[in-house]
């Protein structure tokens, strides 16, 4: 599973952990990747997207909507 955005393609970012003493160890920073029902602008098509939280609040996904199925009253 890659972690990177499928509309801008933001990835993990790598670094050092630089301790009080100045030792440096690797670490990694990931993007804030959400799972979302996204629907496709061409087609109107609902997909699956991982969408980091940037372009979400950008305005460059629309969510998909969703329906209810109808509940039978008696």
């Amino acid at each position: 599973m890659s972690r990177v955005c499928d509309i801008c393609g933001k990835g993990p970012t790598f670094g050092n952990n630089v301790s009080h003493a100045h030792n440096k160890t690797k670490r990694v920073w990931y993007p804030n990747l959400q799972k979302m029902r996204v629907a496709d602008s061409k087609t109107g098509a609902t997909k699956r997207m991982r969408v980091c939280t940037r372009c979400l609040r950008s305005g460059f996904v629309k969510k998909a909507v969703t329906t209810q199925p109808a509940t039978a009253s008696a």
